[in-house]
């Protein structure tokens, strides 16, 4: 009985989750046409909160990763004579994983829990049935800037990711293996494609997505005071980076 009860709760989650990405992505289409319910400017509040505020750590944080790997593969690289090859490896594999995955959770952690919380609060202090009273929809006057902003700002970000990426590649590679500056970028350039771009473009904004749906729904979702609200910001997280991660490994099949 435990064990169904608790398979039924899932699957009746599931359905109210699928409801609000639906209403989501419905309000989101009209939001494109008519403005007139939301708020002057706040679809750019909403990007520089979600996107320019994460820049710093994530920049940071993929120069770290591509030094990195740069570093281990250099040093198997070199035993081989196959130093030039450094410049493909850590481009395809930046561009095709490392790149969106990380901003991904990266922005699930710190953007995806503060939707979460600012929504949950919102629920706990009745703020969301004052809105209701107003005939206003709280999908389309709180979660639709966000959605919107969203998706503008994380192939930005991706793209930021994997720049600062080649910047920490670049460093082992100019002072370890003495690769040349024009061949490190004619090499990175050359083996990607217009599908790897595609895909890896797709993949932010479909990552994008899945943080805000699942941040409003925990956040629709909460019951009590202050602890609710912490529940709901911990388990959007988690479910965040769960969705992204199983996200990512069915646009990997994409490749093969």
């Amino acid at each position: 009985e435990l064990l169904g009860g608790g398979v039924l709760d899932r699957l009746a989650s599931f359905g109210r989750a699928v409801a609000l990405a639906s209403e989501i992505c419905y309000w989101s289409a009209v939001g494109l046409f008519d403005r007139s319910r939301q708020r002057p400017g706040v679809v750019t509040q909403q990007a520089l909160l979600l996107g320019n505020n994460a820049l710093p750590i994530i920049a940071l944080l993929s120069f770290i990763i591509g030094f990195i790997i740069s570093l281990q593969s250099g040093i198997q690289l070199r035993i081989y004579g196959g130093d030039i090859f450094l410049a493909d490896l850590l481009s395809v594999t930046l561009v095709r994983e490392m790149a969106p995955l990380i901003t991904a959770i990266l922005v699930a952690g710190r953007s995806g829990s503060a939707i979460a919380s600012e929504i949950a609060t919102m629920q706990v202090s009745e703020e969301l049935d004052a809105l209701r009273m107003m005939a206003l929809s709280p999908i389309r006057y709180v979660v639709v800037p966000k959605f919107h902003a969203i998706t503008f700002v994380m192939p930005i970000l991706v793209m930021f990711s994997i720049l600062f990426g080649e910047l920490g590649g670049a460093v082992i590679a100019f002072g370890y293996l003495d690769l040349s500056l024009p061949t490190f970028v004619s090499r990175s350039l050359d083996i990607l494609t217009a599908k790897d771009l595609i895909i890896t473009f797709s993949k932010s904004v479909v990552f994008a997505w899945l943080i805000v749906i699942i941040g409003a729904h925990y956040g629709f979702q909460v019951r009590g005071g202050a602890e609710g609200v912490g529940k709901a910001t911990t388990a959007s997280v988690v479910s965040s980076i769960f969705a992204v991660v199983i996200a990512d490994s069915l646009f990997s099949l994409l490749y093969i």
